[in-house]
């Protein structure tokens, strides 16, 4: 059964909850500006990456492919270093730090990428965008949290007096927070999105089971080494503020 489009009518209704949501966060003086931001934001992004993609998609074109997973790659290190707080003293620590990021999420994520794509999927061509993008996606964005966690993570502790070695491992155990959490919660509390989009487009959950779990092993792996690639290359770098 091919999966039902949902009208625009019908996917104004899912805005209600989240509407009621932003009126809460006023109530209670949080700042709900910044939430209607990243929902506006998060709408215009969706709907223009729906059209870039089908563009992506018709172009068949390596350099096309290769042009937006550096886009991704970039986009990810920088945003990645967000959860830091900077002092007066170091304006330009964010920019400072930026390599290290991109390193990490470069060889980090785009290591795991070759070996799901290439090995495992076996591509044909090796730059098929209809797999190499989402697969991407969900790399360089895990990627991005791990770093943002263990950046954030490392920064508190070594504020609080730990000294390196303390600090990195409480900092990487706290990156791999949100995906050990998923893969003691997948099947049993969550179908993620990979799975229940194959199971809803018709195909057998056996086989969706074997992808997502192929995805599961993916984001672990790239979590791990993006984090501990990223710790090293800052050992001398992060300051306490």
């Amino acid at each position: 059964m091919p999966i039902e489009i949902i009208p625009f009518e019908r996917l104004m209704l899912a805005f209600i909850p989240t509407f009621f949501v932003i009126v809460l966060m006023r109530q209670w003086d949080l700042a709900y500006g910044k939430a209607c931001y990243a929902v506006l934001r998060m709408l215009l992004q969706l709907m223009l990456i729906g059209y870039a993609l089908i563009m992506i998609f018709d172009s068949d074109s390596s350099w096309m492919t290769l042009a937006v997973l550096l886009l991704m790659v970039l986009a990810s290190s920088w945003i990645s270093l967000n959860t830091l707080n900077f002092d007066k003293q170091h304006p330009d620590f964010k920019r400072r730090l930026f390599p290290a990021a991109l390193v990490a999420i470069l060889i980090g994520g785009g290591l795991i990428l070759l070996l799901v794509t290439q090995v495992v999927l076996r591509l044909e061509p090796w730059y098929l965008p209809r797999y190499v993008i989402p697969l991407a996606g969900m790399i360089f964005a895990t990627s991005m949290t791990s770093i943002s966690l263990a950046a954030e993570r490392l920064q508190s502790e070594l504020n609080q007096g730990k000294t390196y070695t303390e600090a990195r491992a409480v900092a990487f155990r706290t990156a791999l927070i949100p995906i050990i959490n998923s893969m003691f919660a997948v099947g049993l509390v969550s179908l993620p999105g990979m799975m229940t989009g194959q199971i809803l487009s018709g195909v057998s959950p056996f086989i969706a089971a074997r992808y997502q779990i192929m995805v599961m092993c993916m984001l672990f792996s790239a979590s791990g080494i993006t984090a501990a690639l990223f710790l090293v290359l800052i050992k001398d770098k992060l300051k306490q503020n």
